[in-house]
């Protein structure tokens, strides 16, 4: 959805000359809006700031007065939109059916336009647009981090290099590896090439693949999407269809790869062949965090909850404290520590309070927010049933 309108990037409109200009793309989006205000009480971002403009509605209003001239740019008003984590839930209760997600997108890339964004936040997409460079770096990371002091822990420690046998490079269904979540999910994509072979499926890794795009369509790089959107259609040029592991990439990657082939949640995939999948009881409690991607762009939330619900014995409790939002956001857990903090504090408190021995979430980027404040095991959910199997 948010990456799809990357062929809407070119700022210059096409003019009839024997009528008016074609409307712009982010107007038509804003003028959808009728300002009823539903939105404000589900929008992380106005429950902790309680002002207008750190809303969805008064966002929207913003980038329909800076694209008809009522108003200039100011600093003020880049931080607020700055500040919007992506969540999307105010689409989910809005009554008009207003694309928030795409014209926040749309929004940031006129913002790009009027001025650069910070270094860490150019940095982050350079490295994830070249995987084997991030790669090597998040094992100079893993190194160095007993030494770093707190602040510049940004990530919790990578895990150790893998030694076993990698994922063959074709089967009946092709895996999603992505950017960061390379060094980082190893073992879940082994997890899933566990689930898949119980299935009877067998799940290939090919190469060539590398990032979504999602982390440059937030930041309003619409071009840097569409470059990483044609590399994974050579790669997945094959396969019929594309797992993927993170919710917060799944609707760029299915955006870039329609019409080249099928994009599924591997949790969705897994879920409709439950039956084949047999698990050990568990007298355990786990603590389910649900993460705003899953909930309100690839919509898996029952198909985790079922497969959850297969395991005897298992105790699920959701995290649902705070704000509607980890605070992750892409990459504010990065460019804005410790705004991101304040919103993944609550969550965190209810976590302890819980009881639960280790916390499930179906995206790398909550995961790796949610980790960094907690000593507390942090999984996949996928990464945890494979450990159940029987």
């Amino acid at each position: 959805m948010i990456a799809g309108h990357g062929s809407r990037r070119n700022r210059a409109y096409p003019v009839d000359m024997n009528g008016p200009a074609a409307p712009d793309p982010l107007l038509a989006l804003a003028d959808v809006c009728v300002q009823c205000g539903l939105c404000l009480p589900v929008c992380p971002t106005y429950q902790v700031e309680a002002i207008e403009a750190e809303s969805a509605r008064g966002r929207i209003a913003m980038a329909r007065a800076l694209v008809l001239g009522t108003v200039a740019a100011t600093e003020a008003g880049e931080d607020h939109l700055d500040h919007c984590l992506a969540c999307r839930n105010c689409e989910e209760v809005c009554p008009s059916g207003v694309e928030y997600g795409a014209l926040l997108v749309l929004a940031r890339e006129r913002q790009r336009a009027r001025r650069q964004p910070g270094f860490t936040q150019r940095a982050l997409e350079w490295l994830s647009a070249r995987p084997r460079v991030l790669a090597a770096m998040l094992w100079c990371y893993r190194l160095a981090w007993p030494l770093l002091p707190r602040a510049l822990r940004l990530l919790p420690r990578p895990p150790a290099a893998r030694r076993g046998p990698a994922l063959p490079r074709q089967g009946d269904v092709a895996l999603f590896r992505g950017c960061v979540a390379g060094p980082y999910e190893a073992g879940l994509r082994d997890a899933v090439g566990r689930l898949c072979a119980a299935a009877g499926v067998v799940v290939a890794e090919p190469g060539g693949q590398g990032c979504c795009g999602a982390l440059h369509a937030h930041a309003g790089d619409l071009a840097a999407t569409a470059a990483l959107g044609a590399r994974n259609q050579r790669a997945f040029a094959r396969a019929g269809t594309v797992l993927t592991l993170a919710s917060g990439c799944h609707e760029t990657l299915e955006a870039s790869l329609r019409g080249v082939a099928a994009t599924e949640d591997a949790q969705v995939f897994l879920a409709a062949r439950v039956e084949a999948l047999a698990f050990r009881p568990c007298r355990e409690r786990v603590a389910l965090h649900l993460p705003c991607t899953q909930r309100n762009g690839v919509h898996s939330v029952a198909a985790t909850r079922a497969l959850l619900a297969r395991v005897p014995g298992l105790e699920v409790v959701s995290l649902d404290a705070g704000h509607g939002c980890c605070g992750a956001a892409g990459t504010q857990l990065a460019t804005d520590p410790a705004r991101a903090a304040r919103f993944r504090e609550p969550l965190l408190a209810q976590l302890h309070a819980s009881g639960a021995t280790r916390l499930l979430s179906a995206n790398i980027g909550c995961r790796l927010h949610l980790a960094n404040g907690t000593g507390m095991r942090v999984q996949h959910p996928l990464e945890f049933l494979a450990e159940q199997l029987s």
